[in-house]
């Protein structure tokens, strides 16, 4: 049953969420680690399966330019690693002993974190869920490109100081879920060191590619704490995201308590020192495992190869006289059905309005026909189509086939609205 009412995420056609196929290596991977059920939240308790998550979180380092000297450790995805992130910037940068203290502290209401326009809503779920309050976010606007305007981030930090606020946080998107839109980075390390504020990147999807087109992330190595997703990019089997912080013992700092009934070496790493959970699966032996099979030149060239494939899509519809290429960045296309003999209506409203209605109807269609998978985007009022391209198993066949499936579903969906629509 679990099969046959499957979503099917590792079809070369799935490309809706940034969700990838499971690597065959991670399933056994996978299935070894439940073998072996070591408890990886101390040395003790899992010495080899802890030295395999250190040597994991090495490589991910590695991989995306961070210093390989960081703190870091594996957790369930992009939500927790951002929250890992967050709660690090709360307890090593607030004026008090935050974690004794807590938000009773007078200047607990000042706090204030930084967010583009473009910020996952984890921003806001951290925010609820540690105390500050969704309130306390700062949000920014973003440029033509999707992109954090950081001369209004300049601004904003400077009007909080003068206003008693305190700036605890910025966060940087190195791929934004919509467009794949990466903030300029090296801008904001700067900006956040004139400031003495925290950055964190939210590199869940795309930090990875920083392996593949490295110009493109720049500054990516100077933030305080990353946060990516081997189950991602890396296409390790859920779960697995991770947590990178430069400081050392920053992540100590936030999380390490030693009760008297804790009789565990503290000369070793033990990772209930690191993170929330005591209790922890062996979540590096997938991650390991694949690492050991591809190498750093095997990520390249598939996250490369990946990045290629969009570009060619967004080239194709481009050439196309139904179609209205939107954004490309990173392994995501954004567009619109747009039937040729709508573009020179002048009724430009009407028409606007019924692309919505047609391209969202369109997406329902598509989705239920089996034969590819996308999701959505809104880029300003308008309703995209969006592809994104996490999959090993996607080819040119596969990408240049789409066009011609939208087509034809979308004249059917056209015929269908366009009596009395327009």
């Amino acid at each position: 049953m679990v099969f046959d009412h499957a979503l099917f995420n590792s079809h070369p056609r799935f490309w809706g969420y940034v969700t990838s196929p499971a690597a065959p290596i991670g399933i056994l991977g996978d299935l070894l680690a439940s073998a072996a059920n070591p408890n990886v939240g101390s040395w003790t308790l899992a010495p080899m399966a802890t030295e395999i998550e250190a040597q994991s979180v090495r490589w991910i380092a590695e991989l995306i330019g961070y210093p390989n000297n960081c703190e870091g450790l594996l957790v369930s995805g992009g939500n927790m690693a951002n929250f890992v992130g967050f709660l690090a910037a709360r307890a090593n940068r607030a004026d008090w002993d935050i974690r004794k203290m807590g938000l009773r502290h007078s200047d607990a209401k000042n706090l204030r974190v930084y967010a583009s326009s473009e910020t996952h809503t984890w921003i806001q779920k951290a925010a609820d869920l540690f105390g500050l309050g969704t309130d306390a976010i700062s949000w920014l606007p973003v440029d033509h490109q999707e992109r954090m305007d950081t001369q209004v981030l300049r601004e904003r930090l400077k009007q909080d100081r003068a206003r008693g606020m305190t700036p605890l946080l910025v966060v940087g998107s190195a791929g934004t879920v919509s467009t794949g839109a990466v903030d300029p980075l090296a801008e904001i390390a700067a900006i956040c060191r004139e400031h003495d504020v925290w950055f964190h990147v939210d590199g869940a999807y795309g930090a990875f590619a920083a392996a593949a087109v490295p110009a493109e992330f720049e500054g990516l190595q100077e933030s305080d704490s990353v946060a990516v997703d081997p189950h991602k990019w890396l296409y390790s089997p859920l779960e697995a995201g991770c947590i990178l912080i430069r400081q050392a013992e920053a992540l100590r700092n936030t999380f390490s308590y030693h009760p008297p009934y804790y009789s565990f070496d503290t000369e070793v790493l033990n990772y209930f020192d690191l993170g929330p959970q005591n209790s922890r699966g062996f979540r590096a032996l997938k991650v390991w495992l694949a690492f050991r099979h591809v190498g750093r030149s095997g990520y390249v060239q598939m996250i490369g190869d990946h990045i290629r494939l969009a570009q060619a899509l967004y080239r194709k519809l481009a050439s196309h006289p139904d179609f209205e290429p939107l954004t490309q960045g990173l392994s995501i296309t954004t567009f619109r059905y747009f039937p040729a003999e709508l573009k020179s209506r002048p009724d430009s409203d009407r028409v606007e309005t019924y692309l919505h209605r047609l391209n969202e109807e369109l997406l329902n269609r598509l989705e239920k026909s089996g034969e590819a998978f996308l999701s959505k985007a809104m880029l300003g009022a308008k309703f995209a189509l969006r592809l994104c391209i996490v999959n090993f198993r996607t080819s040119l066949e596969d990408v240049e086939a789409l066009p011609e499936i939208v087509v034809r579903l979308g004249r059917q969906v056209n015929q269908e609205l366009r009596a009395g629509a327009l």
